[in-house]
């Protein structure tokens, strides 16, 4: 590439792109990520929904709910800012007011202390839209949180979708058609009608993402409509619409104080604060399957103490992971992964190998509430987690899919997401 070609590429980054909170690989993207270690318990959601994807619906009454808090305990002055992006999590090569309606820059203005708890924090809370900013495109968003108005100060990062729904979306999940070897895939096959939507080129105007409980790192990006029908474009393939069916979420109780929830092996005060050591777990990737009912990896604040206020109430605790294994596996690492840890792999969720235990070990400062996890493995060099090596894989999992539908015409200067679907998983 030229040197002109480059100045005009830089260029273009710094003007339509805020590389501030940007994230490098290979180009500027966004994602769900926290970049201040006192910010905890980041959640987002459709108003009256905590489970749901925050998927907002153009022009609705519903709001999509942002939560976080600052275990600092001193309130400060925290800003957001909402950047659209296209189908790839870059941002978009349109103006902030031609998406926004509004202020550009608002003030996290909704916020309590926390009361009765042994470790202080300032909850916050966002609502979108409000009576500062509206959203007038469809499209892929990030919400950008900082502090003191520096927008190089970036506190966290978090992804969410307006829809515009132009196309419909049949899906249905079943066990993998072409799967000779262990049989424990699962085969995601789904249609696009747009009857009343003109699409001229389907192969490069629409784009479609499937993903397997909310999580992007392994979404499936690349397909096209393997037949083209008047009105219908149809995506039932054999192979390349397929995931790991995996295996059912972990999950324990911490929703009290009084008494261990369920798979807590006890609950104890260090002065000045809650401790709470899980039932040590064990490798599942030679068991048989054992179906039953879990968040697909979700979590929720929640408290069965005498509380009135889920968001200022419900108190912290020290949360101990311990996976038993008969060796300690090489070439890579042992991460707890789930909402918890907003479906990423760090340092921070990084288990450590106990040799006299002979088990990882792992500690997590979580809020009161009811989780689900699982353990997976990293090879070294690699930035994908595999969670099949711990904890196994069988057709039967139930999981939940999102089939995401975006359209961007010859002519178009951004992505817009049209088309939008939830399919569980039903043997």
């Amino acid at each position: 590439m030229c040197l002109f070609c480059r100045l005009i590429i830089i260029t273009s980054c710094v003007i339509f792109t805020l590389n501030s909170y940007a994230q490098n690989d290979s180009e500027y993207y966004y994602r769900n990520a926290v970049f201040n270690e006192k910010i905890k318990s980041v959640q987002a959601y459709r108003e009256g929904f905590e489970l749901s994807h925050p998927v907002y619906e153009l022009g609705s009454n519903a709001n999509l709910i942002f939560k976080f808090d600052d275990l600092d305990g001193e309130t400060k002055n925290y800003y957001y800012t909402i950047i659209h992006c296209d189908a790839n999590w870059n941002e978009s090569y349109i103006m902030q007011d031609e998406y926004l309606d509004g202020f550009f820059d608002n003030p996290v203005d909704d916020y309590a202390p926390s009361f009765n708890t042994t470790m202080s924090y300032v909850n916050y809370m966002i609502r979108i839209p409000n009576d500062k900013v509206k959203i007038k495109l469809s499209g892929n968003y990030a919400l950008v949180v900082y502090e003191g108005q520096d927008r190089q100060n970036v506190v966290f990062t978090r992804r969410f979708q307006v829809l515009d729904p132009k196309v419909g979306v049949t899906a249905r999940v079943k066990k993998a058609t072409f799967d000779p070897f262990q049989g424990d895939n699962q085969e995601v096959d789904f249609s696009v009608q747009h009857p009343n939507m003109q699409i001229d080129d389907p192969m490069s105007e629409v784009k479609v993402v499937v993903m397997k409980n909310r999580r992007w790192d392994d979404a499936i990006t690349n397909l096209k409509p393997r037949f083209i029908r008047d009105g219908e474009l149809d995506y039932n393939y054999d192979q390349g619409n397929v995931f790991p069916g995996g295996n059912e979420y972990r999950y324990f109780d911490i929703r009290t104080r009084r008494y261990n929830g369920e798979n807590v092996q006890s609950t104890s005060f260090h002065r000045p604060y809650y401790h709470v050591t899980l039932i040590p777990d064990e490798v599942r990737a030679n068991q048989k399957y054992v179906k039953f009912k879990e968040m697909d990896g979700n979590y929720v604040v929640e408290s069965q103490d005498r509380v009135q206020d889920y968001n200022t109430e419900c108190d912290y605790f020290f949360v101990h992971f311990t996976l038993r294994m008969d060796a300690q596996l090489v070439g890579g690492s042992v991460h707890v992964m789930g909402a918890l840890t907003d479906r990423n792999i760090n340092k921070s969720n990084e288990m450590t190998w106990n040799y006299d235990a002979a088990a990882y070990e792992l500690t997590l400062l979580l809020k009161q509430g009811y989780y689900n996890y699982q353990y997976v493995y990293v090879p070294q060099g690699s930035s994908k987690p595999d969670a099949t090596v711990i904890e196994g894989s069988h057709y039967e999992t139930e999981n939940e899919f999102e089939i995401f539908v975006y359209y961007k015409g010859i002519s178009g200067r951004y992505y817009q997401l049209v088309g939008y679907q939830q399919v569980k998983t039903d043997f």
